[in-house]
């Protein structure tokens, strides 16, 4: 492998290309292991709210924070280690030039000894494409799971951090297109597995929302999330400019430069309290019709400030403050907005199928499982997303199951799927 290095002001700045990916470095050479605090921050694109990126920096500790991307080069490296003046042991970009990246063993080390990563701006599906499935992702999964590791990203970096993502593997997709035919090839919500980011499990995210205008391709992934997948769909959007921060109890923050510019991030969810929240028009090559008396969709809508005050709590989809309720809906391909209420159903842990006969049982010692036909997966998460334990089955035995709770959080949550659908439960030891 062809390596070039440079060295400038005594290790304050190293950059080494190679083959497959260049590493830019600023800060110390010596690895400082700290506690990061936990977390995730998503940027809507164009340009970095500041506030948001010393909160994001903050949940670091001090730390060691990685940058990583498929294009570009090292512009966030000054801007995270001295221009916003909070105290952080180095920052590196890592710039992946194919896939092959993916198994430099290098590039593992270095994200086994962040304490924060950053998703830059670019292209998700080159992302996907180089990321899903090796390393780099469970890499990650583990360090968030296990390390509080923070994560964030912008644009497209935002765009991979939902629990289903649009994967963009056959390119953009505009609002007009989506809502004119939700089956349109473009519409690319893909629920596989990818980096895990707390409390964003049944969100899909969106980002640029302001320019141009993509309510209504979102309104569009979010049904296909919930009739493709049975998917209790939701979905979280920033303006560009505006930036989504949430905490390690869930509770999210929204940072802008409200009220001297209208920047808003907007949380979506599939109107819990319709008896069958579906899309009454939903086929190929036909305009969206998700309506239910323009009730279809619950929108809070915030702006987003210098402080980040106004705030939504993601661990029950419910309780906001300084923001307002919005109903979105889609009539014959055109959306609506429309003033709202407040859920009455408690979205963050309710079940939109009803099909499938489970029933979970708190024991003394223990958890049983039981279904009216054979399990095929039985997932535990913590209350922020992350897998503590994911049992899969063959489908065709499993009637019950018993968990033994001796090495279980207090709180849990616990989805068990058959082929009826996935039943999800809250449960306190």
């Amino acid at each position: 492998m062809k390596t070039l290095l440079t060295l400038f002001s005594f290790g304050l700045f190293l950059s080494v290309s190679a083959q497959t990916y260049t590493s830019h470095f600023t800060g110390s050479l010596d690895d400082l292991e700290t506690e990061p605090l936990g977390g995730v921050c998503l940027m809507g694109g164009a340009g970095e709210a500041d506030p948001a990126s010393t909160w994001f920096l903050e949940q670091a500790n001090g730390g060691d924070i990685l940058v990583l991307r498929a294009s570009g080069s090292d512009g966030y490296n000054d801007y995270f280690y001295s221009d916003l003046g909070v105290s952080v042991n180095s920052v590196e970009t890592i710039v992946f030039h194919e896939a092959a990246a993916a198994e430099e063993g290098y590039i593992h080390e270095q994200i086994q000894k962040a304490e924060a990563i950053w998703f830059a701006g670019g292209n998700q599906w080159t992302y996907i494409s180089y990321w899903r499935n090796t390393a780099i992702d469970s890499l990650i999964r583990k360090g968030i799971a296990e390390r509080d590791l923070v994560v964030g990203g912008t644009s497209a970096g935002m765009a991979i951090l939902g629990d289903v993502y649009f994967s963009a593997e056959n390119g953009t997709v505009t609002s007009y297109e989506a809502l004119n035919n939700p089956f349109h090839p473009n519409v690319t919500a893909d629920s596989t597995r990818f980096i895990d980011a707390p409390f964003l499990s049944e969100t899909i995210t969106d980002t640029h929302y302001d320019d141009p205008d993509r309510k209504g391709r979102h309104l569009v992934f979010m049904s296909r999330m919930l009739m493709d997948y049975g998917i209790n769909a939701k979905g979280i959007a920033c303006d560009e400019y505006t930036a989504v921060c949430i905490d390690p109890e869930g509770m999210a923050h929204v940072y802008g430069a409200f009220p001297d510019y209208d920047d808003n991030a907007y949380f979506l969810q599939t109107n819990c309290d319709l008896p069958e929240p579906g899309p009454e028009v939903f086929e190929d090559e036909t305009a969206l019709t998700w309506s239910h008396d323009q009730q279809a969709v619950r929108v809070y809508a915030l702006k987003g400030t210098a402080t980040g005050e106004n705030t939504f709590d993601l661990t029950n989809w419910r309780n906001g403050s300084g923001g307002e309720w919005q109903f979105w809906s889609a009539d014959d391909g055109l959306l609506t907005e429309e003033p709202g209420t407040a859920p009455v159903c408690d979205l963050g842990w309710s079940d939109l199928d009803e099909l499938t006969e489970i029933e979970i049982l708190n024991q003394l010692g223990y958890v049983k499982i039981s279904a009216s036909e054979p399990m095929l997966r039985i997932v535990i998460t913590s209350l922020s997303g992350a897998i503590i334990n994911d049992y899969q089955f063959d489908g065709h035995s499993k009637f019950q199951f018993q968990i033994a709770k001796d090495e279980l959080p207090n709180l849990i949550m616990i989805s068990v799927e058959t082929n009826k659908g996935i039943k999800r439960q809250l449960m306190a030891q």
